[in-house]
């Protein structure tokens, strides 16, 4: 099996609402996000993508319009933590990700995952698709998950 996988940077805001440290408090990181695609190789003569199995620059495209640039400079909140939805509600144009899950580096991942899996399903029609994404919170500490196949 063959893969290729791009890596993007963006930086965020978070907090873990219950947490029992300093994570609970408000807070943001440099996320790395590594996207693995799995597909066949374009063998099409005079085709700009002969011999790839995605150009990495259409990797990237797609994957700052459907998560990247909606998560950059963003504070990912959980829906339910409404001290600090409402907090974010008063600053006018706030750039605010609401999300269904406390935004621990595994919930992120997951969500991005869901989110990103679709963007690349079978772009070309190659059998192209996301096999696994890797969120880095820190260069220490990061979260992967691949597609149950």
């Amino acid at each position: 099996m063959l893969t290729i996988t791009r890596k993007l940077e963006f930086d965020a805001g978070h907090r873990i609402p219950d947490h029992k440290s300093q994570c609970r408090n408000l807070h943001g990181h440099r996320y790395t996000l590594e996207i693995t695609l799995v597909g066949a190789v374009i063998e099409v003569e005079g085709s700009s993508d002969n011999g790839m199995i995605m150009d990495f620059s259409d990797i990237k495209t797609l994957a700052k319009q459907h998560l990247v640039d909606v998560w950059d400079h963003a504070f990912l909140v959980y829906e339910k933590d409404a001290a600090v939805r409402d907090f974010l509600a008063t600053l006018p144009n706030h750039k605010t990700v609401v999300i269904d899950r406390i935004p621990t580096v595994e919930n992120l991942a997951r969500t991005a995952f869901d989110i990103l899996k679709v963007a690349y399903k079978d772009h070309f029609g190659t059998g192209l698709h996301l096999q696994k994404l890797v969120l880095h919170e820190t260069p220490n500490c990061w979260a992967e998950i691949s597609e149950d196949r």
